[in-house]
């Protein structure tokens, strides 16, 4: 039985139900499940097209997150909330946002499959430090809703590692 992981992210309280539905958006991702995050923790969703490191959001410098290669056209800068104002983070992404709500019996747990581990990833490296081009470095949870995979983000590590590195 794998022993139950608790979640540092204080947000993810923003997942309380009522009557057993999860409020998520589904973000789309570049060669990876799309990503799954609360609905309530999206503070803007703007269009930009231009790759940005940091990105200007209500006189805040925000770093970014990129779920596209950089010679990929983006569309989109998704605002989250952190645990404070310092810990926000956006994501660079392309396509549209989907927000679902889905009953939380319908969620599964499931193994992240091998064609989306880099074959080449040092594996101690991944765990302690996040890297936009390997999934298992910021992975929380993958999960299956209706036979489509996605991707639970630790928000938490990439927020502290982005804020770390950027500020």
């Amino acid at each position: 039985m794998k022993q139950m992981l608790k979640h540092s992210f204080e947000a993810v309280s923003l997942l309380t139900t009522t009557n057993g539905m999860l409020d998520v958006t589904i973000v789309p991702a570049f060669n990876q499940p799309d990503w799954i995050v609360p609905s309530s923790l999206i503070l803007s969703v703007d269009e930009h097209s231009e790759y940005t490191a940091m990105y200007e959001w209500q006189q805040q410098k925000i770093a970014v997150f990129h779920m596209l290669p950089r010679h990929q056209a983006s569309e989109k800068i998704v605002v989250l909330e952190g645990n404070t104002s310092a810990h926000r983070i956006a994501l660079q992404t392309a396509g549209e946002l989907h927000p679902i709500q889905v009953r939380i019996s319908e969620v599964k747990d499931v193994e992240l499959p091998e064609h989306f581990i880099k074959p080449n990833s040092n594996i101690d490296t991944v765990y302690e430090r996040v890297q936009e081009d390997v999934v298992l470095s910021y992975l929380f949870q993958t999960v299956m809703i209706d036979n489509t995979l996605y991707l639970v983000p630790d928000l938490d590590k990439i927020a502290h590692q982005l804020v770390d590195l950027d500020g």
